[in-house]
């Protein structure tokens, strides 16, 4: 009976945008093809990084999923979305939330949301990214083209590579340093890849990555006895704290282990701690230019804005 509905609704739906005024465009996604409205005005974006796909180009959403971290926004957008809906979590949405915005256009991920793809297309006209990890900017580009704004889409893709391009140049041989990333998560470790938001930013950048990371894959969760797999010119770690401390006595406990405070990279002073949402959790274009900001202030470099 649902999936009865559910056609019948899609099928009619040209015909009830042009009724309503709308030009639609057929946008094609990872689920299929969708008619969208060329100009929609009640966005509901299910994504973090989509989130931040939409304020790049200065769509405020009227709903979106909770920060990962943060009450409920992370603290680098939470200006900017004063008064946006909390329809749940990415791994979580509720449905009836989302009915109630009366949306003109839904976007998420598959990764996150597949199984809820009929029901959302229910309620809306609804646009899936294939998967997250460091796919953002594949993402934001589709994101873009489905609210209709695909050239302040590039032009924020382009200032975003001209700012890669600009710390490349100024880093020069710096580039050679050998970056390794790791992650503390309540109750797990992991040392992230190339297939990762922050590992595709060091990338592009340029960066070289230590033999035993230089993988174009995603994490490998590791036991204390991993740890020499740390080693780098230079570490960087964040820390997935969701509220309970837990997160941050793992790093405190892995820290102070003797085989982390054996690298070089700790012993020579080049290994930090640095913003989980920016570098990592966001996995957005905006948190992308943040976590260029501050590799560039790391390494004393002034970048355009």
């Amino acid at each position: 009976m649902f999936r009865r509905q559910l056609l019948s609704t899609l099928a009619a739906l040209p015909l009830l945008l042009a009724a309503a005024g709308l030009e639609a465009a057929e946008i094609t996604h990872a689920m299929g093809t969708t008619e969208v409205p060329d100009d929609p005005q009640r966005v509901v974006v299910l994504t973090n990084e989509g989130t931040e796909a939409l304020l790049a180009v200065g769509i405020k959403p009227v709903g979106a999923v909770r920060s990962w971290l943060g009450d409920p926004w992370y603290a680098h957008i939470a200006e900017q979305m004063e008064g946006v809906e909390v329809v749940g979590e990415e791994s979580a949405v509720n449905l009836e939330l989302i009915a109630a915005l009366q949306p003109d256009l839904i976007i998420g991920n598959k990764t996150r949301q597949e199984k809820i793809y009929e029901q959302l297309s229910a309620i809306a006209p609804t646009v899936f990214a294939e998967r997250l990890r460091g796919d953002w900017k594949i993402n934001f580009a589709l994101y873009t083209e489905a609210v209709g704004k695909e050239a302040e889409g590039q032009a924020v893709l382009d200032r975003y590579n001209a700012r890669v391009a600009a710390l490349s140049e100024a880093l020069g041989d710096r580039k050679q340093e050998k970056i390794s990333l790791v992650r503390f998560m309540p109750g797990r470790t992991r040392i992230y890849y190339k297939d990762t938001f922050p590992g595709l930013i060091l990338s592009e950048i340029g960066f070289a990555r230590p033999e035993s990371q230089d993988k174009e894959t995603f994490a490998d969760e590791v036991t204390k006895e991993r740890i020499p797999e740390m080693e780098g010119d230079r570490l960087f770690y964040f820390v997935y704290e969701t509220g309970d401390g837990s997160a941050e006595a793992l790093a405190q406990e892995w820290t102070k282990e003797p085989l982390w405070q054996n690298l070089e990279v700790v012993k020579a002073g080049k290994a930090m701690p640095v913003d989980d949402a920016i570098w990592n959790t966001a996995g957005g274009v905006i948190a992308a230019n943040l976590m260029l900001g501050q590799l560039a202030e790391i390494y004393g470099i002034s970048l355009p804005e």
